[in-house]
C-alpha cells in the first residue's frame, strides 16, 4: 500500500497537491525519491512533518502515518 503525501504551499507548483509512493520506509528514503522525482523540489526548503508533527531527523515511516511537506512560512 503506498504513502500518501500532502503537499503545501509552492511545492504544489513542482508536485502537486497529493502524492502516493511505493517503499518509502522512512523520511531520509522519502527524500531521496522525492528529489529523483523531482529534481527541482533539491533545491527548495521544506519541513516534513509526520502525524502533523515536524520532525527533523530520520523517521521511520508506515502506510498510517499522515505524511506533509511544509514550505517556509511567515505570518503576520
Amino acid at each position: 500500500m503506498p504513502l500518501n503525501i500532502i503537499i503545501f504551499g509552492q511545492l504544489t507548483d513542482i508536485t502537486g497537491r497529493s502524492l502516493s509512493l511505493d517503499n518509502i520506509t522512512d523520511t531520509d528514503n522519502l527524500v531521496r525519491q522525492l528529489n529523483k522525482l523531482y529534481p527541482a523540489l533539491a533545491d527548495k526548503k521544506y519541513v516534513i512533518a509526520v502525524d502533523k508533527q515536524v520532525v527533523t531527523t530520520n523517521t521511520v515511516l508506515t502506510n498510517n502515518n499522515t505524511v506533509a511537506l511544509l514550505p517556509p512560512f511567515s505570518g503576520g
